[in-house]
């Protein structure tokens, strides 16, 4: 892993609603509900879900995701018009190694 994509995740991380948004998508079946059409979590977890749970207004909570997505931390998957998210496990793992070494 690169220094500037070590430092762009460490940016995205160092927000606390960032960060819980990770940790709900962990376990998404734990914190959200399936999407009454997808009824399941293999695409993530539908992005209005996200910003209900967090409390924070659209425009904000689009901010944060869409920053994560661009520095990898998230996967995107379009259905419709439904967008959802789930966590990029592979470069949480590299990430993880990177600042272990």
């Amino acid at each position: 892993m690169e220094l500037k994509v070590a430092t762009e995740i460490g940016k995205c991380l160092s927000n606390q609603t960032r960060l819980q948004i990770m940790e709900w998508l962990k376990k998404p079946e734990n914190n959200f509900p399936p999407h009454e059409t997808l009824k399941h979590f293999n695409d993530g977890v539908c992005v209005t879900y996200i910003q209900e749970k967090s409390g924070l207004s659209q425009s904000t909570i689009s901010t944060y995701l869409t920053n994560m997505e661009k520095c990898g931390l998230l996967i995107s998957t379009r259905h419709g018009k439904w967008s959802y998210l789930k966590r990029n496990e592979q470069l949480i793992k590299e990430y993880s190694e990177y600042i272990l070494k």
